[in-house]
């Protein structure tokens, strides 16, 4: 009995220390006012593409305005930050594998990337893909590891940002390849791919979303998708596994994440909300245009697809002594 009641206390108090405006949310009636959708990349590209085909049919579910609010730097963490110290109840982040999975094991966050957040609704995944500039004198893996290995060092593969998965899958690819290229980092991919597509850098992994358009549009070549399969986007693209190096199976993720003391009966509506937009056919055809996988996973699955992705990323990064420049 003794234990039931300091049980209770101590929960009582736990309940005192959250931010009041988050203890008021009322679930019939929230949201509120208008809510805020972080993204931590610069415009155009694929974590702003995922945040916006979400934000635009969700508005009218929830009633109410979802403002898509890009903050890029520090490899996609500047949104979680903000985001983890919200306290009015209405600002939620469109996740992604480089704030969630990696950079915890790279930076020193002013949050605690598993304690301070809570992964609400995952969104789906896009693989990063192998893509090089048309002076290139490479049509395949293979030719690019030949060429690479006659210039070492003098490739160079632009990503989104330290840490992010484009820096991570050239890192392990080097790895697999025995090969020696640079790093050259950018905040954002739309910064990236116009120095890829000019021939300021030769090559990068970036994600689908992102260089869907240019390849299509015949400015830059596609050698290989890191992900399992094929991508319908790209049928005629071979896997990484296929280029005979299957270590790099690297795919970015999306998912929405609010502050962890947003209260659960609210998590759970947002959840239900944006699984509604996401069977919407709709926004099914944008998003699997742009080379996403939409997989519907419930909270519970969602967390633990987290913690799963933040050992793996730890496991390679340790494996492949991966640190910031």
């Amino acid at each position: 009995m003794q234990r039931r009641h300091l049980l209770a206390a101590a929960a009582a108090w736990g309940a005192c220390l959250l931010p009041a405006s988050l203890l008021a949310q009322d679930p019939a009636s929230w949201p509120t006012r208008p809510l805020r959708m972080l993204v931590g990349s610069a415009p155009g590209g694929g974590t702003d593409a995922m945040a916006r085909a979400v934000a635009d049919r969700l508005a009218p579910l929830l009633k109410q305005p979802v403002l898509v609010e890009n903050r890029p730097g520090v490899s996609n963490t500047m949104a979680v930050d903000v985001t983890a110290k919200s306290t009015d109840g209405h600002t939620m982040v469109m996740g992604v594998v480089t704030a969630h999975a990696i950079a915890p094991h790279l930076l020193k966050l002013g949050y605690d990337n598993n304690k301070d957040l809570v992964p609400v609704a995952f969104v789906g995944s896009v693989p990063n893909v192998l893509v090089v500039g048309n002076s290139v004198p490479a049509n395949s893996v293979a030719e690019l590891v030949a060429l690479a290995k006659k210039q070492p060092g003098q490739i160079n593969f632009a990503s989104s940002g330290t840490g992010s998965t484009q820096h991570i899958a050239a890192e392990v690819f080097k790895d697999a390849a025995g090969i020696a290229i640079t790093h050259v980092p950018y905040k954002g991919s739309a910064g990236a791919l116009v120095d890829l597509v000019s021939g300021q850098v030769q090559m990068s992994f970036d994600t689908m979303p992102s260089v869907i358009g240019q390849i299509k549009a015949g400015k830059l070549r596609a050698l290989a998708v890191t992900s399992p399969q094929r991508n319908p986007q790209l049928p005629q693209v071979p896997t990484m596994a296929e280029a005979g190096l299957p270590a790099v199976a690297i795919s970015a993720w999306y998912g929405i994440y609010m502050p962890a003391a947003t209260p659960k009966a609210v998590q759970q509506k947002l959840h239900d909300e944006v699984n509604k937009v996401l069977a919407m056919a709709e926004t099914k055809a944008r998003l699997e245009a742009v080379g996403a996988e939409l997989r519907p996973m419930s909270q519970a699955d969602f967390g633990a697809f987290h913690l799963a992705e933040y050992q793996r990323f730890g496991e390679i990064i340790r494996k492949n002594d991966i640190k910031l420049d």
